[in-house]
């Protein structure tokens, strides 16, 4: 069958009509109002539960307000939470400390959005190729990975191979090339030009569907970068802290980026912290003046990071998320649905492939789950991704494949 919306509450198309009227109707979302959250759970205006099987796209790896994080995050806004940087904090330089020696890097430059990250992280390797590797004046490159995502800036649409990004917005930005995802081969043909400073590259591609790279692939990109004197941008805002059952991805393979991108998680999806950690070798070509950000390194971010941080490894939530996300795609698998083409991930970051007659089922099946109390969203069409908080237990996994079973069979 072809799933409809059930009926909403008057209160809940209340809302979506304020949405609709006033907004802009850059997203697609599934008609749900939500108005709380607790732990594992998303509570509708109406006051149904739901699991969260989406987390904020991996911001909510700790759970919705986990009480620590939140914590920090009150008693900090009732002391400070902006001075900008044209002056210190007391914070700044705690965070800065906690952050470089949690990760083993240097320096940090603190930003706010994850697409912010990314475009300080390719600012930094331009400056690199430039001052350190010797690149001529505005001749730097940086290659990317086909069917990346790193947001929707002007920059990280001219990265992208995805037409509802790009279309009608150029001209866009030069020196960027694209290589095939998974294929060392294509990378060490493009990294043969001096002029390449970076590879930037999620480890596990997210948007494109959860699509996880051949064993060897990661380390693979280190070997070369070291080779061909490139720097590794490891693009871990949606695959890094703990997500994939390790603390970031790239330490499946035990490889260390020369830049690492992190967010989302970086606040437990409290507020929107960002960070770019490199050595002094890259940082260190950064002069004031040259890059920065108001909210930037703000208090109440340093405050709401450093929790968030601590909540991580004092929960073991890399060693929760890798057991979990195992009981997760083994249950799934077991349901041998005939629309179930593939169950693939690492962690709790998992997609099922829908293969169904109906071109909207992956859609279709996402009302079903949502009317079944398990909230999850489509990408790339025929891709469902599935990533609870990673505080989710073996009784609440167990729940939920029920709850996909049960929404299978109605597709």
């Amino acid at each position: 069958m072809t799933a409809t919306v059930t009926g909403l509450s008057a209160i809940s198309e209340h809302y979506l009509d304020l949405e609709e009227r006033y907004g802009a109707h850059n997203y697609h979302p599934l008609p749900v109002v939500l108005e709380k959250g607790h732990g594992v759970f998303l509570y509708d205006v109406d006051g149904k539960r739901y699991f969260d099987f989406l987390s904020g796209y991996s911001a909510v790896n700790q759970g919705h307000c986990h009480p620590r994080i939140i914590d920090a995050l009150t008693q900090q806004a009732q002391q400070l939470t902006l001075t900008s940087r044209a002056f210190h904090s007391n914070l700044l330089g705690r965070y800065c400390q906690y952050i470089t020696n949690y990760f083993g890097y240097e320096r940090v430059l603190p930003m706010n959005t994850g697409v912010e990250g990314g475009e300080t992280a390719i600012k930094l390797a331009r400056r690199w190729g430039y001052a350190n590797k010797g690149i001529a004046p505005n001749s730097a490159k940086v290659v990317f990975a086909k069917h990346n995502f790193w947001g929707r800036t002007l920059a990280a649409i001219s990265s992208s191979t995805d037409p509802t990004s790009y279309n009608q917005f150029g001209p866009y930005m030069p020196g960027f090339e694209l290589v095939d995802y998974n294929n060392l081969e294509q990378l060490e043909e493009a990294f043969k030009d001096y002029n390449v400073a970076a590879f930037m590259v999620e480890p596990i591609q997210g948007e494109a569907g959860v699509v996880v790279p051949d064993p060897g692939y990661l380390s693979g990109i280190r070997r070369l970068c070291n080779q061909y004197n490139v720097l590794f941008i490891a693009d871990e805002i949606q695959t890094g802290l703990c997500r994939t059952g390790k603390m970031l991805a790239c330490h499946h393979e035990e490889v260390k980026p020369d830049i690492l991108v992190l967010g989302k998680a970086l606040s437990g999806g409290v507020l929107p912290v960002s960070a770019v950690l490199a050595n002094d070798e890259i940082m260190m070509n950064l002069k004031p003046g040259e890059h920065g950000s108001t909210y930037g390194g703000n208090p109440l971010a340093c405050a709401v990071a450093m929790a968030a941080l601590e909540v991580l490894k004092d929960e073991n939530l890399a060693e929760n998320s890798e057991t979990m996300g195992i009981r997760l795609r083994r249950g799934i698998e077991a349901i041998q649905s005939p629309w179930v083409q593939l169950v693939r991930g690492k962690g709790l970051l998992n997609a099922v492939v829908i293969n169904h007659p109906q071109p909207e089922a992956a859609w279709d099946l996402c009302l079903i789950l949502k009317d079944n109390g398990l909230l999850a969203k489509p990408t790339q069409g025929d891709k469902i991704r599935f990533a609870p908080p990673l505080i989710i237990t073996a009784e609440q996994i167990d729940e939920c494949v029920h709850i996909i079973a049960k929404s299978l069979a109605l597709l």
